[in-house]
């Protein structure tokens, strides 16, 4: 018998074929991880994740700043700080602050006295008083022979429109030289009203009186005063106990990382609502649940507000982060 021929089956021509990731899937990206130098540090308690861009610019984008600053997956911090170099004639150094929400802010007190003892030990400056710039203007660090960092935080503000507050329709309560401003919490205690002084230290503050910091209600209200429609820029709560007339208890939830053990421009600018309000003297210890503050002011609003108190670096460490987490 005769074999019979089987048909080959045709080949598909090369444009019939699948492309490769069609069926595998695409190619995922490559994402190369850098690798950075930091230096962990606090200042009563308020930490800090210190670069040093002296020499070239990181590149870093929000996410890496909250990366860097989450406790589980990163360094761990309240804020990043930034050391670059001087923007201009005078200054020593540039001062770049993100919170832990990756947002860029104006002013950290107790960051820059750690921004001050990291320069210094790090041998970039040999000054023990530096002019920095921040955002929110010229600030003046020096450390001190007892090992302490003592800032001049520039002058408060209370013209509410600066803070920047939105006062339209209310009407405030005179106290000595001071007011305070009633202010609605929507949702909280069947909308409930504060009373708080509003004060600028280059960076918004609302500072309500407590009769005692252990009991205030930081953690149910903070949020909601932080994110306050009458505070453009969201604002910093500080919740003050007066002790006597040269000691209080302060707590601060602060914007954009919440409740702290430790606020600068918050104990400045409780301590000089204090004044205005006729409670406190020119010269306050802050006590925060970090540790020891000492703040001064003159009580007039040409003079600066000027802060104490202790800066510490914890341990130094290198972190590998993605290009684009």
């Amino acid at each position: 018998m005769a074999a019979t021929a089987v048909p080959k089956e045709p080949k598909p021509s090369p444009a019939a074929k699948p492309a490769l990731a069609e069926v595998i899937g695409s190619p995922p990206t490559i994402i190369r991880p850098m690798k950075i130098r930091f230096t962990k540090m606090q200042g009563a308690g308020n930490d800090f994740v210190v670069l040093d861009e002296t020499r070239g610019r990181l590149g870093l984008t929000p996410a890496h700043y909250r990366l860097l600053a989450d406790r589980h997956f990163g360094v761990g911090a309240d804020q990043i700080l930034t050391v670059r170099p001087s923007p201009g004639e005078g200054i020593d150094f540039e001062y770049v602050i993100h919170n832990a929400d990756g947002g860029e802010v104006e002013q950290c007190g107790n960051g820059a006295r750690c921004f001050a003892r990291y320069v210094h030990d790090k041998g970039l400056t040999a000054k023990d008083t530096i002019r920095v710039q921040t955002l929110a203007g010229v600030i003046a660090p020096r450390l001190t022979p007892d090992g302490r960092v003592t800032v001049d935080m520039g002058r408060p503000v209370f013209d509410a429109a600066l803070v920047p507050f939105d006062a339209t329709g209310l009407t405030p309560v005179a106290q000595g030289s001071g007011q305070k401003w009633p202010l609605a919490l929507a949702g909280y205690a069947q909308d409930a009203s504060i009373l708080i002084a509003v004060v600028s230290m280059g960076n918004p503050h609302a500072v309500q009186l407590v009769p005692d910091v252990d009991t205030a209600p930081v953690a149910q209200t903070g949020p909601l005063i932080e994110s306050h429609p009458r505070f453009p820029k969201r604002v910093n709560a500080g919740y003050l106990q007066i002790v006597d007339r040269s000691h209080v208890r302060l707590r601060v939830f602060e914007r954009g990382a919440g409740e702290t053990l430790a606020c600068g421009t918050g104990a400045c600018a409780a301590v000089a609502a204090g004044i205005r309000l006729g409670l406190l003297d020119a010269q306050v210890d802050v006590q925060t649940r970090g540790g020891l503050l000492t703040i001064a002011w003159s009580g007039q609003e040409a003079d600066s507000v000027f802060m104490t108190g202790p800066a510490t670096s914890v341990f130094e460490g290198q972190i590998e982060l993605p290009d684009t987490p």
